[in-house]
């Protein structure tokens, strides 16, 4: 952004209001709400900026050529001299105006937003980077400009650019980063040596397990040679957790929700909230699988939450000083070392979501972290384009819909799956929809990532904002299950890889182990989701090699799912046996052809639900009905509403005797099947509670048929996991050890 006019410094200073002098103190020039427009038509003045404002250039390099200094940073140089007196005067009017302002607002909304509606619409613009796919309006995309500019922002980058800011006392970002204490510091000034990261390949991992009052059973592990492992205090002070100002007084009120009806209210966590952040504040790996939309989902995003705003803002910090201490000193060439405290690329944390209900979510609990009950606002930029992408309105929802309550938590709000934003943060403000490439915080979900990152062969893809991930956060993971997990696999396959490009980062600034290409090492990633699947837990033992170790928690479910059944109910489980587990997919499909499905061709066996949980199966299922022209008709997550109305039909009314249901296709739509008679599960649910559910469908269309249903469930040994969600972790191992078929019958009675 050029300069807004050719006075003086002092003349400027003298007309400019407080607000003003602090948007200017924050950001190195005027808002351009303020600009001064002259009546005349002038002609419009090109501003190159030199390279060494574009990028964080030496500290000599500044000094040898001062002429290349822009007049704003000169200007700003002038307002860091005023006198403390003049600052607090400031601070004082500041308070004032924000009061008055809140007052006049009759949204509620800071004026940032009022300021934020006069912004010329080119400026919003060029401030959005392009969308190669042309669908506007995700994340970094909505404009149709090149995709070379998807990820930057020449313009705008200095202003959120750590390299050309420093640090100010008053931002509260002076904490206990001097304090050996502090596990961030700990951790990113671990250093590992050659012949540890070589034996992490040969090394066997090592395991400990613990009980803790919460959490229950949990499994320490890691691949280098000393494993720790600890208890959860019974108290927990705020301070001891070396929290980043001002996070320990904003975070008792926005937890206020969680703690004040909870006997012990005088602690600032709940139970749950203080065991995961005591794991979360060492840098640990975590997996927990019992986090649920109903029961404890946005208290576990509180927690996360915090842990994300407090890192983000001692890597911040850090930086800041540095850049404070080497203007105030003259640094010989040897002393670059002390002050490596950056990655190869900025953005340092990732959050994986599955909607965007769940990214807006997320930004509310940033601002009420930063901001809490402070009177002075923080500067929210772009606040009203993101409550109007992400936000939902209460009226496109079908009024006499009814579902289950776990369906209605999960569904709630915005579900559109794909979309991506950065979030930049720096002292007391917060820029949404800053470019990838200047952003604190990635919030996305995996098909927003994939889009970008594209395959092999592709020329538009880009994957370097990824290389210096230290934090990742994979929210509600089951959810991919049912979207895509092709994705997730991709996104963890791409992670903290080596740039392509050097992105103007100055490298003696970057930390060694980030040059040394051992950010994986170091990189801690938080794993939520609602069961314990195979897949999940495989993203978990192989992408996850933090050198703090990993936690796990590893509860087995005592009562299965089938306790739920309310209808009189035989259920036979086949065992099937399979070689292993690359070919249990065939094994179980000749099992059914041969064995299963012949007792059902008679037409005494009408009204027959299959229930296929993957839609691969469903598709070869569906072919090889075709070829043996067997009456029935399918329903998929891809079949029309027509569609599934007809089939729907045609099944009550028995013109069709089978009926092909993907799992998809029930977690997305929930509808009740009419006219069940004989339920086949070609293989057990994903969720165990889906089994309950689909089996409480039998009474639905109850005409005494009750002595002639029946149930059949396929599985394996390598179904364990499923297995024991559905009847118990007991009978599971029983079934297991036996090679004979199981037949258990349901009273209906709870």
């Amino acid at each position: 952004m050029g300069k807004r006019g050719s006075r003086s410094q002092s003349q400027l200073l003298n007309t400019l209001t407080k607000k003003q002098k602090k948007h200017l103190r924050d950001f190195g020039e005027e808002h351009p709400f303020y600009d001064r427009v002259s009546g005349k038509e002038g002609k419009p003045q090109i501003y190159q900026p030199s390279e060494s404002s574009d990028t964080s250039g030496s500290e000599s390099e500044a000094e040898s050529e001062p002429e290349q200094v822009s007049g704003y940073h000169r200007l700003l140089a002038t307002l860091k001299n005023v006198s403390e007196e003049e600052e607090e005067e400031e601070e004082v009017e500041e308070d004032s105006a924000v009061d008055e302002a809140e007052m006049d607002d009759d949204d509620g909304e800071s004026d940032v937003t009022v300021e934020e509606e006069t912004v010329p619409e080119s400026a919003e613009v060029r401030e959005s980077p392009p969308d190669p796919e042309g669908k506007g309006g995700d994340g970094p995309l909505g404009t149709s400009q090149e995709s070379s500019e998807e990820f930057t922002d020449a313009k705008h980058e200095s202003l959120f650019s750590l390299e050309t800011n420093f640090l100010e006392e008053e931002s509260g970002g002076t904490c206990s980063l001097n304090a050996s204490q502090d596990p961030f510091l700990q951790h990113v000034n671990k250093e590992l040596k050659e012949k540890e990261i070589q034996a992490v390949a040969t090394n066997s991992k090592t395991t400990h397990q613990l009980k803790w009052p919460i959490l229950g059973q949990l499994v320490f592990s890691s691949k280098f040679q000393k494993l720790e492992t600890f208890k959860p205090s019974k108290d927990i002070d705020l301070k001891s957790l070396h929290l980043q100002k001002p996070l320990e007084s904003t975070w008792t009120k926005t937890n206020s929700q969680f703690v004040s009806g909870s006997p012990k209210s005088s602690s600032p966590f709940t139970p749950l909230q203080k065991e995961l952040f005591l794991i979360m504040n060492s840098y640990r790996d975590l997996f927990y699988p019992e986090r649920t939309a109903l029961k404890n989902g946005e208290e576990i995003r509180h927690v996360y939450c915090l842990h994300v705003i407090n890192h983000v803002l001692k890597a911040n910090a850090q930086v800041l000083g540095n850049n404070s201490r080497r203007r105030s000193q003259k640094l010989g060439v040897g002393d670059d070392d002390d002050f490596r405290d950056q990655g190869l690329t900025r953005p340092k944390v990732l959050i994986v979501v599955p909607f965007r209900e769940a990214a807006l979510r997320v930004v509310q609990l940033f601002i009420s972290l930063l901001e809490g009950d402070s009177k002075k606002k923080i500067i929210v930029s772009n606040k009203k384009r993101f409550k109007g992408e992400y936000g939902s309105d209460p009226e496109e929802r079908p009024p006499n819909l009814k579902r289950p309550e776990d369906y209605e938590a999960v569904f709630v709000g915005n579900i559109d799956d794909h979309f991506r934003i950065g979030v930049a943060i720096l002292q007391r403000s917060i820029r949404l929809y800053a470019p990838f490439y200047s952003s604190d915080i990635l919030i996305a979900s995996p098909l927003g990532l994939r889009t970008i990152i594209g395959g092999e062969g592709e020329k538009k893809r880009d994957f370097d904002f990824l290389s210096s991930i230290e934090l990742l956060i994979i929210d509600q993971a089951d959810i991919y299950l049912m979207q895509n997990w092709e994705h997730v696999l991709h996104l963890m396959n791409h992670m903290n890889l080596l740039p392509l490009d050097s992105h103007g980062v100055d490298f003696s600034r970057v930390r060694m182990w980030s040059l040394n290409n051992w950010s994986k090492y170091y990189r801690q990633t938080l794993l939520f989701g609602a069961l314990q699947d195979a897949q999940i837990n495989s993203v978990f033992n192989k992408y996850c090699v933090n050198l703090q170790g990993q936690v796990a928690v590893r509860n087995v479910p005592m009562t299965g799912s089938i306790s739920h059944v309310l209808v009189q109910l035989p259920h036979v489980f086949q065992r099937m046996e399979a070689e292993n587990l690359a070919s249990v997919i065939d094994d179980r499909f000749n099992f059914f052809v041969n064995k299963i499905l012949p007792q059902y061709r008679d037409a005494v066996m009408s009204h027959t639900l299959i229930y296929i949980p993957s839609y691969f199966d469903f598709v070869r299922l569906r072919n090889y009905f075709k070829k043996e022209e067997l009456n029935f008709t399918h329903i998929c997550e891809y079949t029309p509403k027509s569609g599934v109305s007809r089939a729907r039909h045609f099944f009550l009314q028995g013109e069709k005797q089978f009926l092909l249901l993907t799992e998809r296709f029930h977690f997305y739509k929930r509808y009740t099947i009419k006219g069940i008679r004989n339920l086949i599960f070609y293989e057990l649910p994903t969720y165990p509670h889906l089994y309950s559910e689909v089996c409480n469908m039998l009474r639905a269309t109850s005409r005494g048929e009750e002595a002639t249903w029946t149930c059949t469930v396929l599985y394996s040994k390598y179904d364990a996991q499923r297995l024991a969600a559905v009847v118990g972790v007991e009978r599971a191992a029983q079934m297991l050890q036996s090679h004979k078929n199981v037949h258990l019958f349901v009273t209906g009675e709870r």
